[in-house]
């Protein structure tokens, strides 16, 4: 399977989650007509992955946390061709496809997120639940329907990490739904008077629960898990899930009747097949996203080595800068933003409230800020709806540029 006009350099994008799409509209804009873009993806919608807690702790429709990416790709020179990458060959310029078709390209941008291991934890998928997918999130929804109240644990698994790429290193790929579950958790067992029948025990396999945030926004927490009586433990690498406890990697156990826990993230598998990965299967690339070892492959979003944590905000800054790059290589009189990471999410809290995180401190910045209540919930659900009303479009930047010039003087 070639591009049809031969005179066009042709781009292929590898995933449509938040690097891709980003990816996509920002080389549309750029390229126009002067390039032909061909969008792959396994699954023929795109999600959006930060409302799953929503669909685990309030009942959200999972489909409306997802929308077509053939509405969202095929449009400006642009195609989505539905189907799993099974190896790429950089020697060739080619994707092959575990259906037998090939795709050749010019340039090539690998972002189709990372893999959730369950299976690395044993017990997992018999015993407990997680937010990362809408299949586990909507079985969580589910099994909460008949929770009478009990011990509750909640935490991360700790992911791996290569060493090819100077990045941060973090022991969970991120710890932001954690929080969320916790308190969308705590706030639906007082609303269904079950809290003063549940305890909710938080373990984190890092020194530091949410190690990628500053003093200021730890302090804050602190704050809330004292307020709602969430106790929590760390260094804690959980080993194995039972039906009424987990075991730990120290050998402890606690008690537990329902247990959610964020599996570990791994790169997909043909990144390692193809030689394409660091010891660890992430994609190592430099600040421009362009792989160490081949020039016209990018990468951008989770699957990347530089993403720490692993986070929405980083994956489209990622594809935007990846865009720009390719385009600059394509002959475009275009700037190349540079890679400045920062943590920016915002986590619900169940009802109408929400704690807004924006800090920089992990990579040596020193803004570190945090607040909380209804203007953070409103601030999310407009992000959520406006995601999926433009199947994909991220807000424009002055809206962004403006809210953090508002944060800093908080």
């Amino acid at each position: 399977m070639t591009h049809k006009n031969k005179d066009k350099a042709h781009i292929v994008i590898i995933g449509g989650g938040f690097a891709g799409l980003t990816a996509l509209h920002n080389l549309q804009h750029i390229l126009g007509n002067h390039a032909a873009i061909t969008l792959i993806d396994a699954n023929s919608n795109s999600v959006n992955r930060p409302t799953m807690p929503e669909v685990a702790f309030t009942g959200k429709p999972a489909s409306h946390a997802l929308f077509p990416l053939n509405h969202a790709v095929n449009s400006r020179n642009s195609v989505f061709h539905q189907g799993r990458v099974k190896k790429i060959e950089p020697e060739l310029n080619q994707v092959l496809l575990e259906d037998g078709n090939s795709l050749n390209y010019d340039y090539l941008l690998v972002a189709p997120g990372a893999v959730h291991d369950y299976d690395a934890v044993e017990g997992l998928d018999e015993f407990g639940y997680s937010v990362c997918d809408e299949v586990h999130a909507s079985h969580l929804w589910e099994a909460l329907q008949n929770f009478k109240g009990g011990n509750i644990v909640i935490g991360s698994a700790p992911t791996k990490q290569g060493t090819r790429v100077k990045a941060p290193i973090l022991k969970a790929a991120c710890e932001g739904p954690i929080g969320e579950a916790m308190f969308m958790l705590d706030f639906f067992m007082k609303k269904h008077h079950l809290r003063d029948k549940s305890t909710i025990k938080i373990f984190s396999p890092a020194e530091i629960f949410f190690e990628d945030v500053g003093p200021k926004v730890h302090k804050a927490f602190e704050s809330l898990l004292e307020e709602a009586g969430i106790s929590v433990a760390t260094n804690k690498e959980i080993s194995r899930v039972y039906a009424d406890h987990v075991e730990f990697s120290d050998g402890s156990q606690w008690e537990s009747d329902f247990t959610i826990v964020l599996p570990p993230h791994a790169a997909p598998d043909f990144i390692r097949d193809s030689g394409l990965g660091d010891e660890a299967g992430w994609m190592p690339t430099d600040n421009s996203m362009q792989h160490l070892d081949h020039g016209n492959i990018f990468a951008a979003g989770d699957c990347n080595a530089l993403s720490q944590p692993k986070l929405g905000h980083i994956a489209a800054m990622q594809g935007k800068i990846a865009a720009s790059k390719i385009a600059l290589e394509l002959g475009e009189k275009v700037e190349v933003p540079e890679f400045k990471p920062e943590v920016f999410c915002i986590m619900n809290r169940g009802g109408h409230e929400a704690t807004l995180i924006l800090t920089d401190t992990l990579y040596g910045g020193t803004r570190d800020i945090v607040t909380s209540g209804a203007l953070p919930h409103l601030m999310k659900w407009s992000f959520d709806n406006y995601v999926g009303y433009t199947h994909g479009h991220l807000p424009p930047e002055w809206s962004e540029d403006i809210m953090k010039k508002l944060l800093e003087h908080l």
